[in-house]
């Protein structure tokens, strides 16, 4: 209770929460593995990070200057919701990158410090608390703090399975029959859904929504009312041949309820830099989102930088971008092949930067003793197990 402690009920519940991506990492903090001095410790497997492409960022960095012109208005305070220069070129940027069928109005763009901050402050804006969200299962477990900690927002998990129904073509297959089963399900259970969050590329399984089935869930969406949350931050991490289709270049059928986000961290390898940005047409959203924007803010030269380095389109379609796909692909297809070699089976991905195995009926200690050597070759990839957010009926790897 708040009168006899230090904190508020509030601060409290905050305090006691445990996710599953702090937890692992709290580990792997006090125990890191290393080969040499700390075998017996424990090997981050968790923790997405594109660490492919280091050089290249560094090298236009310096090329750079770490960004020039930097003026004496930038060390001043600026408009919240992000610097206009920078959200001109983000307009741009996503324009072309989405293929958005016109060019998008800079206004309808807000800038934080990286999608958690975005996810948190929708959940305040878009929900009471104690209202839920749909989302399909499995996916990325830091989704969870996100909405819960400043919302009080809970999911209502969207049950896809490894295992193949009659008219599937292929597992964890996202259909609007499950979103309307589960749909349904809450309604008898009083629980008031208000929001459809869906991550494309997917997270953890690496796979990309047709074209169809995205038309399908926003016509679901808009059938009940209900927000769409579009978490398209590895929309540049495609090493597959095959085509990816934003939600920026469809025809909406409520477009006031879409919301898309994305961010630096993985397509451009900057988990550091801690910027990302929000779609979003509905001004009434991004009025309430502005005024949450100060707590979650970009400083205004790390925005006039990245503002530089987007517009360099010869450097991100000549040299960045097509040397990030080639790596992607050939790490992962290495950890594919290991994996392989020790009879774990995988699920096929096309994008992002982990692959989702099956260790059911692996002994993990025999396995990742000999697998190490692999990953060590790797330094810079992980695979990504650990913090994946599953359900206890769906018969998930």
């Amino acid at each position: 209770m708040a009168a006899d402690g230090y904190v508020s009920r509030r601060g409290a519940r905050i305090g006691r929460y445990q996710g599953i991506l702090s937890q692992g990492f709290t580990m792997y903090g006090k125990d890191r593995f290393d080969e040499r001095s700390n075998p017996q410790g424990v090997l981050n497997l968790g923790t997405s990070e594109n660490k492919l492409c280091f050089d290249l960022i560094e090298e236009w960095f310096n090329r750079h200057n770490g960004g020039s012109n930097i003026a004496p208005h930038m060390f001043q305070y600026s408009d919240v919701q992000g610097i206009e220069s920078f959200r001109h070129e983000i307009a741009k940027f996503l324009t072309d990158y989405a293929r958005a069928p016109k060019a998008l109005n800079p206004e309808h763009i807000v800038v934080m410090n990286g999608c958690c901050s975005i996810f948190a402050a929708l959940s305040a804006v878009l929900f009471d608390p104690g209202d839920c969200y749909l989302i399909p299962t499995p996916y990325f477990g830091g989704v969870n703090p996100d909405m819960w900690l400043y919302g009080e927002v809970q999911a209502v998990h969207v049950p896809l399975d490894s295992k193949m129904s009659d008219g599937e073509s292929f597992p964890f297959q996202l259909s609007v029959k499950k979103l309307e089963a589960a749909m349904q399900k809450a309604n008898e259970q009083g629980i008031r859904i208000r929001a459809l969050i869906l991550i494309n590329p997917h997270n953890p399984l690496g796979d990309i929504y047709p074209e169809q089935l995205l038309k399908d869930c926003l016509d679901f969406a808009h059938r009940h009312k209900l927000h769409v949350i579009m978490d398209e931050i590895y929309m540049l991490s495609v090493y597959d041949d095959i085509n990816f289709t934003s939600v920026l270049s469809l025809n909406q059928p409520d477009p006031e309820r879409i919301h898309f986000m994305w961010g630096f961290s993985k397509d451009f390898a900057m988990c550091g830099i801690r910027v990302a940005i929000l779609h979003t047409r509905n001004k009434e959203v991004r009025s309430a989102l502005n005024q949450l924007a100060s707590f979650h803010g970009c400083p205004v030269p790390i925005q006039f930088v990245l503002s530089q380095l987007i517009a360099d389109r010869e450097w991100i379609d000549k040299i960045f971008l097509p040397t990030s796909r080639q790596r992607l692909r050939e790490a992962h297809q290495i950890i594919v092949d290991g994996l392989a070699a020790l009879g774990i089976p995988v699920f096929r991905s096309s994008a992002g930067l982990f692959v989702w195995a099956d260790f059911r009926k692996v002994n993990m200690k025999i396995y990742f003793t000999n697998f190490w050597m692999s990953l060590n070759m790797l330094s810079w990839t992980r695979i990504r197990i650990g913090d994946i957010q599953t359900v206890q009926d769906a018969s998930n790897p």
